[in-house]
């Protein structure tokens, strides 16, 4: 286990200067309290004024990210842990195994590969008969996810080894847990998205993208080996003992607040190079 988290105070104006591109979790890291804030709105506009791009990275459904992708002022967004992709109107949805990964395993079709999940699910029922269904599940195409409330950390290992004898990957956030296919996570989905759309940064200069989360799904966004440059809001403390990987640097602020203070530290280090 890897830890870091220095104060982000301590990130150099340097570092911020060079930056090409901010990929962010959404739940806990853009969202306050679980909704968008005026404040957090403003953030990313200045952001994009500043032809600073942000992709939202996220473990929730194909549904939900498609309209937030459309609705934000974003580059676009990752949905489901690195499941797809939705960008700009003239970009078709891209699944993450056109991507270059696991394609074989749901060649025979998306209903299918969702009815093997959703057998993993009921034999997970059988052991934890508590476990409730999350309610955009119906919205989602590559994992299947419940509710992570009322899972302690003892529950949730056996639930990832259950898991991992029906060949699922599992992970969990703030809000579900995710069963997935082996290799579906948000730091691989990053890696293909950013040597599309930006060939220059990777795998060059992976300095250039700033990666945030707060929670046990955005670990691999927390690699160093990965992406040198990585902040957790505030709350991230909460996962230190759960995460292979921290952040390299943390906020004061919790949740959307503490994106906005990451976007207000980025900001001004950039204006100071304008200025000078």
């Amino acid at each position: 286990m890897s830890s870091s988290l220095a104060p982000l105070d301590t990130l150099s104006e340097s570092d911020c200067r060079q930056l090409r591109l901010i990929a962010s979790d959404m739940d806990g890291t853009l969202s306050q309290d679980g909704k968008f804030r005026a404040s957090l709105l403003g953030a990313l506009e200045r952001l994009q004024a500043a032809l600073l791009p942000v992709v939202i990275v996220t473990g929730r459904s194909a549904g939900w990210v498609q309209a937030i992708a459309q609705y934000l002022p974003v580059m676009g967004a990752i949905a489901e842990n690195g499941g797809l992709f939705y960008g700009p109107p003239h970009f078709r949805p891209e699944f993450w195994v056109e991507m270059g990964q696991g394609a074989s395993e749901i060649s025979d079709g998306i209903p299918a590969h969702r009815q093997r999940l959703a057998q993993t699910f009921t034999r997970l029922q059988a052991a934890f008969p508590d476990l409730r269904e999350s309610t955009d599940n119906r919205f989602r195409l590559t994992d299947w996810t419940f509710d992570v409330a009322g899972l302690d950390a003892a529950a949730l290992e056996e639930l990832q080894a259950l898991c991992h004898i029906d060949g699922w990957d599992f992970t969990y956030s703030t809000v579900q847990c995710h069963i997935r296919l082996p290799g579906q996570d948000k730091a691989i989905a990053l890696q293909h998205l950013a040597k599309r759309l930006f060939p220059a940064i990777l795998p060059q200069h992976p300095q250039q993208i700033l990666t945030v989360g707060d929670s046990p799904n955005d670990a691999s966004l927390f690699n160093p080996q990965t992406f040198p440059l990585s902040v957790g809001v505030a709350n991230v403390r909460h996962y230190v003992h759960a995460l292979p990987h921290s952040p390299r640097y943390v906020t004061q602020a919790a949740e959307g607040e503490g994106f906005c203070e990451l976007t207000d530290y980025v900001l001004a280090a950039r204006l100071d190079e304008t200025l000078a």
